[in-house]
């Protein structure tokens, strides 16, 4: 991934301007798409996704191109029926929780078609970007399943809902970009970064 640059050479954030549907979200994205969701899952070379497919490629009204605050989503399918939807939000309308289960559920609804079984149904992935704080506690990326309350009981892994939090991620004062992918791809994203962080995560 090159560095993203405005016209006066000032580096931008990958999360506005509509970039990062346009680096993540088209046809021809796959590459780059697949290695972040790999990042996200913490997956080791024996066990990652080798593919993925980008269901649609959204069109940008040029009225939009220069909003601050956007909300996007990508929508794809791993190898092995997973669906992902990774939404990016950069401002707190404070409904994000319910935005996530909305749609995750929405997904689920559409990935079974009339007819077939229940256990057809595929694993739903959501990976949330957001810039504002939405959980007090808990690290910069967290994750959500459904568990029994007392005895942490996992009832499916039929849906997983991702948050990475940017605001918590700039607080974080060891950034492993050497080890760590997630933490390479949330440097790139963050246009605060250091510049040298920026171009060691592009070198590997």
């Amino acid at each position: 991934m090159e560095t993203l640059l405005t016209r006066n050479g000032e580096r931008v954030t990958a999360l506005r301007d509509y970039l990062f549907l346009k680096v993540m979200g088209e046809k021809g994205d796959e590459e780059q798409l697949l290695a972040f969701l790999n990042a996200v899952l913490g997956r080791t070379e024996k066990n990652q996704f080798v593919s993925v497919e980008i269901l649609e490629n959204k069109s940008l009204d040029a009225e939009t191109m220069g909003l601050k605050s956007c909300v996007l989503d990508v929508r794809a399918v791993l190898q092995g029926g997973t669906r992902v939807n990774v939404e990016v939000q950069l401002s707190n309308d404070h409904n994000m929780e319910n935005r996530s289960l909305f749609y995750t559920s929405k997904e689920m609804v559409r990935s079974l078609e009339r007819g077939q079984e229940y256990q057809e149904l595929p694993r739903i992935m959501a990976v949330n970007i957001i810039d504002f704080e939405l959980f007090p506690a808990g690290g910069f990326h967290t994750c959500f399943h459904l568990w029994e309350d007392s005895e942490r009981i996992l009832m499916t892994d039929a849906l997983e809902i991702h948050y990475l939090d940017m605001v918590k991620w700039r607080r974080v004062k060891e950034k492993d970009i050497v080890n760590e992918p997630l933490h390479r791809w949330l440097s790139w994203f963050d246009a605060g970064s250091d510049p040298d962080v920026v171009e060691a995560k592009n070198r590997r």
